[in-house]
């Protein structure tokens, strides 16, 4: 079956419309000035704990992007891996669609994740901070957007992102092990920041979603215990009732 269309939109088969990009990306161009980044550290501090390091970008294509590491501690035992940048730039938001022009992304790690500049030379462990840079600059090299419910796979057809997981592609959704606080920073007379997080998904549950909907893919995920949470080796909810 192919995806019917309507009104100009491209629908799954799930009824839900399936955004694409324009070809070809734009080159960097800095914003005409700081966006938000202070706020955004003060934000994550006040939230999720003190950053332990910033892993800053020495070369930037599109938008100047960092990502910052906060440690776990005793009553949370995951890292965090938030950007600032991605919301420098408002995204470019359908005509008639509601939602956060401006966005950063984050990834929930489990604790054994060794993080550092020795350890990212192995891919397995540098996966999830590629791919959140790589996303949180997506919709500003192609004019689109990103929201809460998207899915954005790695490459097409999708490749895993590592050797050591069958993980190829991302849900985007609201942050399971924040303070409710946190998803959202108001910096007043300027912007609205939503703070989304990115859950690696198998190839057959993004099919899932393209059938069946989103809800259904939530519904399948939570039924089995999958939060945001990255975890490599995890089974596909897809081949599960």
């Amino acid at each position: 079956m192919t995806p019917a269309k309507k009104k100009g939109k491209v629908l799954s088969l799930s009824g839900e419309p399936i955004e694409y990009h324009r070809q070809g990306p734009k080159s960097f161009a800095p914003p005409p000035e700081e966006l938000g980044t202070e706020a955004i550290v003060r934000h994550i501090e006040r939230h999720l704990g003190r950053v332990t390091s910033v892993f800053h970008e020495l070369l930037s294509d599109t938008v100047h992007l960092d990502v910052h590491w906060v440690k776990p501690r005793a009553t949370r035992p995951y890292h965090f891996l938030v950007t600032s940048g991605m919301s420098d730039l408002p995204m470019k938001i359908p005509a008639g669609v509601k939602a956060p022009r401006h966005v950063e992304l984050m990834v929930t790690l489990p604790e054994r994740w060794a993080i550092g500049e020795e350890a990212f030379r192995d891919e397995n462990w540098y996966w999830p901070l590629r791919q959140l840079k790589t996303f949180a600059r997506f919709p500003h090299k192609y004019d689109t957007w990103l929201g809460e419910g998207h899915t954005v796979t790695n490459d097409d057809p999708p490749q895993p992102f590592a050797s050591g997981t069958r993980l190829c592609g991302a849900l985007l959704q609201a942050p399971q092990h924040v303070p409710a606080a946190f998803r959202e920073l108001r910096i007043e007379g300027r912007k609205i920041i939503r703070f989304l997080a990115v859950v690696p998904l198998h190839d057959d549950e993004m099919t899932l979603k393209t059938r069946d909907g989103t809800e259904a893919l939530l519904e399948r995920l939570r039924k089995h215990g999958v939060t945001d949470v990255v975890e490599p080796a995890r089974p596909s909810v897809a081949r599960r009732a």
